[in-house]
């Protein structure tokens, strides 16, 4: 067990960042950081290489006067059935996690992979998601040997908190070299 923490140490120390902070998004439970991590979500989720979709992301939040229409259907639907305002879609799923990314796959380009990516992001401002460590960052878990339980794994992370412990461990299921040293540094 104690080792099991120490990998986890090691992999949060090293890349426990979440990938809105890596974009630049301060996220808050305000309308504009949610909506640029929906935006962030759906790059990320697309079928481009991540390196591509963090710079796209950090682009577009260059330009202060960006308008929600510009980034099409997805900011239409937005707009339309819940006012620009990504908490009155939270506030319709009433607490219910399930409810929640199946509204958020109603998007255009946000299918279950973006969800995922928002879910595990937004549980920092939205508590009731947490403990959201999905497949991917469960992937990520068990290339480090470590267990597949959330709760398990969330009480081997002491006080790191969920987000950027899913970030971490989405790092090594993505990134074999992320997984390896973390291994090596925790022995």
């Amino acid at each position: 067990m104690s080792d099991d923490r120490s990998v986890v140490r090691e992999l949060v120390r090293a890349h426990g960042q979440t990938y809105a902070e890596e974009a630049g998004i301060t996220l808050r439970d305000t309308p504009q950081p949610l909506y640029r991590l929906l935006v962030l979500a759906h790059l990320l989720s697309a079928r481009i290489r991540g390196s591509i979709a963090m710079d796209t992301a950090r682009s577009l939040y260059e330009y202060d006067e960006m308008t929600a229409t510009q980034l099409g259907e997805e900011a239409e639907l937005l707009n339309e059935r819940w006012h620009g305002d990504l908490r009155r879609l939270r506030k319709e799923a009433d607490g219910d996690v399930t409810a929640l990314r199946r509204l958020l796959e109603q998007f255009p380009g946000v299918g279950p992979a973006g969800a995922d990516i928002f879910l595990r992001e937004v549980q920092r401002v939205w508590p009731e998601v947490a403990p959201a460590l999905d497949r991917k960052a469960l992937a990520g878990a068990r290339r480090l040997g470590l267990t597949q339980d959330p709760g398990r794994l969330i009480d081997l992370a002491g006080d790191t908190e969920p987000a950027v412990l899913a970030a971490a461990s989405v790092r090594a299921s993505l990134d074999k070299e992320v997984a390896e040293d973390s291994l090596r540094q925790a022995s």
